[in-house]
């Protein structure tokens, strides 16, 4: 049996009874499952439908999500998060450089990094040697000065964890943002890259080895091993052509927001809701939902 699921931002509840009931017939569904009015909702059906693609162009202008998967297994054991632009709303690495005087231009590479254009490790390169010298201090005011949560991640997490899953960020960022990141939303282990400092600055330099795209797709590898699961127990989510091998290989890849050549590779893709819609496509209703 597959489930398709309908979901808007939760400030602009779009999913309407009459959506629902025309999406159904259209489907030939067997039943529909509302999981939080006017914003999301559960359809169900027997055989595996065609012109998706059709249904979600149609819903995509009326700005509600449209994913289709199998019922089977929807509910994940694991969370597997990217940082930036996932977990919180900024790329850290723009916003230090911003600090720094050089934010356009850091922002620029960044941008082509996450949307494939560069290779990962050497953008990450040019970029951390353009912060040569920034005060180890600045890390502290940008993440109480310009760092703000994603939407929704604290009752993703909270919910998944008290529903007995474990939670991973993994980032192509710096550990100095992730290791209070992690804690402020709860994670149960968090991973990234290292800024090397000396005499209370930046050295331009990062540690070695580069936790990039592999580097996710090992850490996925090694959480489920860990536990007796299968990449098929996780759901994972991320924005940028880095985070494209582990939203492949998790049995649910959510792409949030993301950059087109992401949002091009990815089946579930959620452009208008909050984290709360990685919730949603587990199966969740809004009343089951843990308050961080």
């Amino acid at each position: 049996m597959y489930v398709a699921t309908l979901i808007s931002k939760p400030e602009d509840a779009r999913v309407t009874p009459e959506i629902v009931s025309s999406l159904k017939a259209r489907l030939n569904g067997s039943s529909v499952d509302w999981l939080a009015e006017g914003i999301a909702c559960d359809i169900y059906f027997d055989a595996e439908a065609t012109g998706f693609d059709v249904f979600w162009r149609g819903l995509e202008r009326m700005r509600i999500d449209f994913c289709v998967q199998r019922v089977a297994g929807r509910r994940k054991q694991v969370l597997l998060a990217d940082m930036d632009s996932t977990m919180i709303q900024q790329e850290c690495i723009d916003e230090l450089a911003a600090e720094a005087g050089v934010g356009e231009r850091v922002a620029g590479i960044t941008a082509r990094a996450m949307n494939g254009e560069l290779d990962f490790e050497a953008a990450l390169k040019e970029r951390v040697n353009l912060l040569k010298d920034l005060p180890v201090s600045v890390i502290a005011k940008v993440l109480a000065e310009r760092i703000t949560l994603m939407p929704g991640g604290g009752e993703l997490v909270a919910t998944m964890r008290a529903n007995g899953a474990y939670a991973a960020l993994v980032s192509g960022g710096f550990t100095d943002f992730t290791s209070a990141i992690a804690a402020k939303l709860g994670f149960d282990e968090n991973r990234a890259n290292t800024l090397l400092q000396a005499d209370g600055k930046l050295t331009g330099e990062h540690g070695v080895p580069v936790l990039g795209k592999q580097a996710k797709v090992d850490a996925l590898n090694e959480i489920v091993a860990a536990r007796g699961l299968t990449a098929a127990d996780v759901i994972a989510v991320g924005d940028g052509a880095n985070d494209l091998g582990m939203l492949h290989l998790a049995g649910s890849g959510v792409a949030l927001h993301a950059k087109p050549v992401v949002a091009a590779e990815v089946d579930l893709r959620l452009n208008y809701a909050d984290l709360t819609g990685l919730l949603y496509l587990q199966g969740y209703k809004a009343a089951e939902f843990v308050q961080a």
